[in-house]
């Protein structure tokens, strides 16, 4: 699949290059501190926001090659994210 094709409310399995990557920030939900931040993906056909949390954050850097497979795409502040939810897996392709 390509980031043109993604939609809001779509299972998603996409590659794609990390061109940056925000500072990760702390959030306490329901009690927990969290820590959470969004990558910016691109392929040849545009870019999509990826949303990361906890351990996920210090798996890639920027300029990395990755997949995800079983993510899920929706709508933040009228833009298209992607996140991994529960089933998501993220892999850094060499």
């Amino acid at each position: 699949m390509k980031i043109s094709e993604v939609k809001a409310g779509m299972n998603v399995s996409i590659e794609a290059e990390v061109i940056g990557i925000e500072a990760p920030r702390e959030i306490n939900r329901e009690g927990r501190v969290l820590r959470v931040a969004n990558a910016l993906l691109r392929d040849d056909t545009g870019t999509i926001s990826l949303v990361l949390w906890n351990e996920n954050i210090d798996k890639i850097k920027e300029g990395d090659f990755i997949k995800i497979d079983d993510g899920f795409c929706k709508t933040w502040q009228d833009k298209l994210q992607i996140t991994l939810g529960r089933n998501g897996k993220l892999t850094v392709l060499d």
